[in-house]
């Protein structure tokens, strides 16, 4: 990167795949006439226009340094055991069981709140939202299929719920990322951003819950085996007792495998196909978390991601504007990255010179960081967790997107704790940490 400003041109790549992502679905009124994997592919072309005294070699191996990104490795992984365990769940009947059981249980007014809360539960504890979205997608559907609740919407809840946790869970990358990066303790940033965005989680809930009233449901109130419910509650006790997103979902299929046979929904020859096909039925999401990855890498090397970070930071004033700028900054990047954990990672260097030259806690620009890269990762149709969502469920993620309230209401509650000075520290956050 010849220039130390950045280079604005590097962001075309990301221009481009927006324009023909967004721009087509807008024009023709169909989201599904071109296929995003399409719309990337181009997007990579162009990017491997720049720098055109490099060898297409090294390109390449830039462009393949970005797609083996670990975080993306793991995403994939986790992908695929998400497909296997939800298809062979869903074959052996756990899905239809999950569902009335919990039809059951809850009032229908009170079905998609619950959701929103066992989503908020499962991320907690397995600091993944990829992960939870994996467990809850299959019930979410079942749940649309059996009520008269939108299937957006419900998809929009799980990863509400999701996003939760991947904010403020201990184990999240997010929040591990942002503590490191600011130097602070992963306690105190907890408790910041706890009471940040408790309200946005509470107002969640409450207007899910409004939303459906008068719900009507199409089954009886006991119709199900509850031993084909056990898969989602082992994965969910395991991910609640800190157990690792790969081994949880690992277990769940194994589980799902002994309880179908013993129950004799299938065969160990249907057991295995049902693995295969979903996998294969993952197989778009993880071609495209792979080629976004490339894309990233190829924008950051030719000074994107740099031009943004100069942009944002050269014109502020106060502490404040300080505040904003660092908010600004870690959206901005997560739009260019599709990856909070990266944009973090990008932005978190910087924004604690910022925080240190402006007098901002450390556990605040941590809480900011982490806030606000959630809130645009959790609302961007090209992001893994609305991917996955619309996967799950056969949408458009741009179909998803106007009931995504939880990602939306805690910038909002993010914004208003900026404006007011909220919370108010009594130790600098130079302190913090040491």
């Amino acid at each position: 990167m010849k220039n130390s400003r950045g280079n604005p041109l590097a962001l075309l790549p990301l221009v481009v795949f927006l324009g023909l992502f967004l721009g087509s679905g807008i024009i023709t009124g169909d989201f599904y006439k071109l296929p995003v994997l399409v719309a990337i592919l181009i997007a990579s072309i162009v990017a491997f226009l720049f720098n055109r005294k490099e060898s297409l070699t090294d390109k390449v191996e830039r462009f393949s340094k970005g797609a083996g990104n670990s975080d993306i490795i793991v995403m994939v992984l986790i992908f695929i055991l998400a497909g296997a365990f939800s298809q062979a769940a869903q074959e052996m009947g756990a899905v239809d069981a999950t569902v009335n059981m919990a039809l059951s249980i809850l009032p229908a007014n009170l079905i998609l709140a619950g959701l929103f809360v066992i989503g908020a539960f499962l991320s907690l504890a397995m600091g993944t939202s990829v992960g939870t979205i994996a467990a809850l997608g299959p019930i979410g559907v079942g749940i649309s299929s059996q009520t008269d609740i939108s299937l957006a919407l419900v998809m929009a809840t799980v990863v509400g719920g999701a996003m939760f946790g991947d904010n403020l869970s201990f184990i999240s990358d997010t929040t591990i990322a942002s503590v490191r990066t600011q130097q602070t303790k992963m306690k105190d940033k907890f408790k910041t951003n706890f009471f940040i965005v408790l309200p946005a989680a509470i107002v969640t809930i409450i207007v899910l819950t409004v939303m459906t009233l008068g719900n009507h449901t199409s089954i009886g109130e006991h119709n199900f085996e509850f031993i084909k419910v056990l898969p989602y509650l082992a994965v969910l006790i395991a991910a609640l007792l800190g157990v690792n997103v790969l081994a949880v979902l690992t277990g769940g299929i194994i589980i799902t495998g002994i309880i179908g046979m013993l129950t004799s929904s299938y065969n160990l020859v249907e057991y295995f196909s049902a693995i295969k096909d979903g996998i294969l039925g993952m197989s778009e999401l993880v071609i495209l978390s792979m080629l976004i990855g490339g894309m990233v890498e190829v924008i950051k090397y030719n000074g994107g991601i740099h031009y943004l970070l100069h942009v944002l930071t050269k014109n502020i004033s106060s502490k404040k504007g300080a505040e904003f700028g660092i908010a600004a900054l870690v959206g901005l990047t997560n739009i260019s990255t599709a990856n909070n954990t990266i944009a973090i990672l990008f932005a978190g260097p910087l924004a604690r010179n910022v925080a240190d030259q402006y007098g901002i806690d450390r556990r605040k620009s941590a809480s900011i960081l982490d806030i606000f890269a959630c809130f645009v990762q959790g609302l961007i149709p090209y992001g893994a967790q609305m991917l996955a969502a619309a996967q799950f469920a056969s949408l458009s993620p741009v179909e998803i997107l106007p009931y995504a309230y939880y990602p939306f209401l805690i910038a909002v509650c993010g914004i208003i704790a900026i404006v007011i000075g909220y919370p108010r520290f009594s130790s600098k956050g130079k302190e913090v940490g040491e």
